[in-house]
């Protein structure tokens, strides 16, 4: 199942995909207008969202998919959204060239503790369409496409596409200024969809880069290769820390553009993970 949200000038409202078919929760007796509602709801009725959007479809009424495609938002809003990094070999792989960066990041990967970070608050996050931002003040931006979990109340209730833009530049400088490179305007993408997957250490996901229709980067990889499990990911983000009712966790990511591939205004980034869908956004410096 996936769910998006969306808006048509009347209200925003949530459609629901299952079995190949699209439903409008906002239109049934329970008028449920955001994924945070939804879930809120099952945890109240100690009910699985599945069982919960299988019992409001049956009076939801069905809608176009044309429709719902042009009308889309960022699927939640989360109150915070979170990192975690180095969960795959190539993100340390790729860093053993920056002089004193890479031991640091080899023991990130090796050590029992993972690295996770804050990342963005909502005002600087955007959804499926919306335009990803790129530091003026950095010759090496870079988007990393992630998995992303979704938690309400720290426990995960679903997953969905992330882009968690980096300017490497400013990282690969000092470390100590990795929150610069990490936390900007614009520096965030989640959607298209909130979506329930049998097995998130099981998904394809793959990303390109189009300028000028034409692609300059393209790659793909698979959940399976990340070396840290979503709960043990969402276990440390918990840890000794005030949780916010909804929040979106960013896995981390095995495809990085090499060196010489930097993003431009104008750029297009597509990321598609199995089972949860697309999240496309052009690019804007900022």
């Amino acid at each position: 199942m996936r769910y998006f949200q969306t808006s048509d000038g009347r209200g925003r409202a949530v459609v629901v995909e299952r079995d190949d078919e699209l439903f409008d929760l906002s239109e049934t007796e329970a008028r449920i207008d955001s994924f945070r509602e939804f879930a809120r709801a099952a945890a109240i009725a100690d009910r699985s969202l599945a069982d919960l959007t299988a019992a409001l479809c049956e009076e939801a009424p069905a809608v176009e998919r044309a429709g719902v495609r042009s009308d889309l938002l960022m699927p939640v809003r989360p109150d915070e959204i979170w990192g975690a990094g180095v969960t795959y070999a190539i993100s340390q792989e790729d860093r053993q060239a920056e002089g004193g960066l890479g031991e640091t990041y080899l023991d990130a990967y090796e050590a029992e503790r993972p690295e996770v970070y804050f990342k963005a608050t909502p005002t600087r996050t955007v959804g499926p369409g919306e335009a990803v931002g790129i530091r003026g003040d950095s010759e090496w931006n870079v988007p990393e496409p992630e998995l992303s979990l979704v938690l309400l109340d720290g426990e995960i209730v679903g997953y969905t596409v992330g882009n968690d833009m980096c300017s490497r530049e400013i990282e690969r400088e000092n470390l100590l200024y990795l929150p610069q490179s990490k936390i900007y305007d614009r520096s965030c993408a989640v959607g298209p969809a909130v979506a329930l997957v049998d097995d998130p250490h099981d998904l394809e996901m793959s990303m390109t880069i189009e300028r000028d229709g034409e692609t300059v980067f393209a790659d793909s990889t698979s959940t399976g290769e990340m070396v840290r499990t979503c709960e043990e990911l969402a276990s440390y983000f918990r840890r000794h820390n005030y949780v916010p009712e909804l929040t979106v966790l960013l896995t981390g990511t095995s495809i990085i553009p090499p060196t010489d591939v930097t993003l431009h205004e104008g750029d297009t980034v597509a990321i598609t993970i199995e089972d949860i869908g697309t999240l496309e956004n052009k690019v804007v410096e900022v």
